[in-house]
């Protein structure tokens, strides 16, 4: 399995400063642009600010922030089966997968990739580690819609751990969309633009693997953000965030959840997630 880059030393040094010593930094750096740019004769182009990747830019970081859920952590019905996994990132860094499988976890999504400049710099541990103990694995993309192209997110993911291969041990990739940390709900797109940006991305992951992705959202911010729309539940499986008591109302056009995330702080390490079957619907969803 090969080994796959982390982030660049710039990221991963925004990564330890503060919101305010950032923007403080942010205006000083403009302030020489203008000068520049006067002295020059020509303004630079605008370009969108790469994430900062703060601890709030993985699978449900913001859900319990945006929707008020309790605690953070549902009871799943014990008599429905399902099957136990759990979701990491940056933020667990090395993972004790031996443990995690001893308790039960069948499977993990471990996230690679943000934007088109970020990396996970655990993510060779975490998901090599997890296949290594026996678990099936996938990895997932946290969507940033208004840096760059969903084409070329998805070419991104890919390129940084975010493949298929029919090994019996690969879940698709999972496509994370979510509140943004960063600023605007929405990413400042409409609902037609922010579908037509889902569309993009998980086209071109199925170009290049022949999978459809997965796509992991709250009702909630579906319904905000896309309108509700409808257009990719008859294709895509959902993963969705919900720390109550039950899954509760889907988004448009999904029939049924496949994952569950039922906690946002796991008790062990990470998120924990029921998938909505035994493990040999787990094993048919990475067998595609």
């Amino acid at each position: 399995m090969p080994v796959h880059r982390s982030g660049s030393v710039r990221t991963r040094l925004a990564s330890r400063r503060s919101p305010l010593r950032i923007g403080a930094l942010a205006v000083a750096a403009g302030a020489l642009l203008v000068g520049a740019t006067g002295v020059a004769g020509a303004a630079a182009p605008h370009k969108s600010p790469e994430p900062l990747h703060p601890d709030l830019d993985y699978a449900g970081s913001q859900i319990a922030r945006h929707e008020g859920t309790a605690g953070g952590r549902a009871t799943p019905n014990p008599l429905v089966a399902t099957t136990e996994g759990v979701d990491v990132s940056s933020h667990q860094g090395s993972v004790d997968w031996a443990t995690l499988w001893n308790s039960g976890v069948k499977f993990a999504y471990v996230k690679a990739t943000e934007s088109t400049s970020y990396t996970n710099p655990s993510f060779a541990q975490q998901y090599n580690g997890s296949y290594n103990v026996g678990m099936i694995r996938g990895a997932y993309h946290f969507a940033t819609p208004d840096t760059s192209s969903g084409a070329a997110q998805a070419t991104y993911f890919l390129a940084h751990g975010g493949g298929w291969s029919k090994d019996g041990k690969t879940l698709p990739g999972a496509l994370d969309m979510e509140y943004n940390p960063y600023g605007a709900t929405c990413y400042g797109l409409s609902a037609a633009g922010m579908v037509n940006w889902v569309k993009d991305f998980t086209s071109t992951y199925k170009a290049k693997t022949g999978r459809d992705p997965v796509i992991y959202t709250s009702t909630s911010w579906w319904t905000q953000c896309t309108g509700n729309s409808a257009a990719f539940g008859s294709v895509n499986p959902l993963w969705i965030p919900r720390y109550g008591s039950s899954v509760g109302t889907l988004p448009a056009g999904w029939g049924f959840h496949t994952i569950w995330q039922y906690t946002s702080t796991g008790p062990t390490v990470g998120d924990h997630n029921k998938f909505n079957g035994d493990l040999s619907r787990v094993q048919a969803l990475a067998n595609g």
